[in-house]
């Protein structure tokens, strides 16, 4: 038993895509938290600022992530039932969406950056900062939301380490140019706004060069939509959508609840959530991998490799969660000073330590189920599994203020989050994914 939970067959197939994959889904996140570690030396201030127009922009990126979501297992289940002029339609046009939705997100965010920031809670300290930040940053929503459609693409292909690739260097470009700007030539927010689009925007344009150049290994080739590949992505867009609005607005509500809580309290909260993402990334990187060779072994019609895929999956993923729990814990005498000189800033910190920990433990079988069910295509279940716990917890949210919360509470509501979801999708794994996958 025990070497069976150490070793499979199968574990070569999902590592070989979520290694790689690790490593392209810190794309934005690790650009934030860089920019967290450079913005944090300019004071409490700044880092409130930041904490607040980074909030709206990963709204904007995270509304559009079926283009990566809904991509992968689409493209996945046609090249294994062995279409590929109908995978390089669906490769067409979402890239032709990530264009499109990336125009009109820029526009709303440099048009209507003050308002959508009120809305957060900004107080007058921190809206100039943050609406600097925020309207440099739209700049480069168009190539973030080709980054995430291409890295879609790749995944869907089998292919994770190109998207890898392309990471390394918009993150190396990134970390040389955030010291550069924001303290070379003191532009201060602005400059880790214009280090970050730089970044990103090289990013894409490398990731369309290799998606032209390897066209005919990974068997895509220019190919004009059809009404029906456009209606595919949004079916699974809808519902994904809808997923993505119950984690924002419970996310969204947690960044609004510390901005009421006070200065000291929202910085402490933009280091924990942006430590909470990029730990994700780990977890999610299973997902990922679950959603291709789920979709891959779908579109074959392999309902035992579905059924064994899943299993194995869900075991990878908590022992992950376990692990990234056990390096967080073992952080805690550390973490908050590498954000933050501030001391009253890494106090209160502390006092969400332990609910950040914990998330991660439950996290790991929550991503993991999270992949499967994307890579089956059951996206009315992804939607539920979230949308259901979200709206519950943004009770608890709206409570907080009103009945004295204090920070913790914020975070003991991003616990409940993932338990409630576990639930549902756990339901799910043992009642309806044999279903599925006969």
């Amino acid at each position: 038993m025990a070497g069976r939970l150490l070793r499979s067959p199968l574990d070569a197939a999902i590592l070989r895509l979520a290694i790689p994959a690790l490593g392209a889904l810190a794309a934005d996140p690790l650009v934030a938290l860089v920019d967290t570690a450079y913005v944090g030396r300019l004071g409490t201030q700044a880092l409130a600022a930041v904490a607040l127009a980074s909030t709206l922009f990963a709204i904007a990126v995270a509304g559009f992530n079926f283009l990566a979501y809904g991509t992968t297992p689409l493209i996945a289940s046609r090249l294994g039932a062995g279409d590929r002029a109908a995978a390089s339609r669906l490769a067409s046009a979402a890239v032709l969406l990530a264009a499109a939705a990336g125009l009109v997100a820029t526009a709303v965010l440099v048009l209507l950056p003050e308002t959508l920031l009120g809305w957060l809670g900004a107080s007058d300290e921190v809206l100039a900062p943050a609406t600097t930040y925020l309207r440099i940053r739209a700049v480069g929503l168009v190539a973030v939301l080709l980054l995430t459609a291409g890295f879609g693409i790749f995944r869907g292909a089998q292919d994770a380490m190109t998207p890898w690739r392309v990471v390394v260097v918009l993150n190396v470009i990134n970390l040389v140019l955030d010291p550069l700007l924001i303290f070379g030539l003191d532009w201060g927010v602005a400059g880790a706004a214009w280090a970050s689009v730089i970044a990103q925007s090289t990013g894409a344009g490398l990731l369309g060069v290799m998606l032209w150049r390897r066209r005919d290994p990974l068997g895509f080739h220019p190919a004009r939509p059809r009404r029906a590949d456009f209606t595919a992505l949004a079916a699974a867009g809808s519902r994904l959508v809808l997923r993505t609005a119950g984690l924002l607005a419970v996310f969204t509500a947690a960044t609004s609840v510390a901005a009421r809580l006070g200065t000291a309290a929202l910085a402490a909260h933009q280091i924990a959530y942006q430590v909470f993402i990029f730990l994700s990334l780990a977890l999610d990187a299973v997902a990922i991998a679950a959603q291709s060779v789920v979709g891959k072994a779908v579109g074959e019609k392999a309902p035992g490799q579905v059924r064994s895929l899943a299993e194995r999956l869900v075991v990878l993923g908590a022992a992950a969660g376990l692990a990234i729990a056990g390096l967080l814990a073992l952080s805690a005498p550390w973490l908050g000073g590498w954000f933050s000189p501030d001391g009253t800033v890494v106090a209160a910190l502390g006092t969400v330590y332990p609910q950040l920990v914990l998330v991660q433990v439950i996290g790991g079988a929550v991503f993991a189920w999270d992949g499967i069910v994307m890579g089956a295509t059951d996206f009315t279940i992804a939607m539920v599994a979230t949308v259901v716990p979200a709206v519950a917890v943004m009770g608890w949210m709206l409570a907080i203020v009103p009945l004295g919360g204090t920070l913790p509470a914020v975070w003991w509501g991003i616990v409940l989050l993932m338990v409630l979801r576990a639930v549902v999708l756990g339901w799910w794994h043992r009642n309806r994914l044999p279903l599925v996958a006969a």
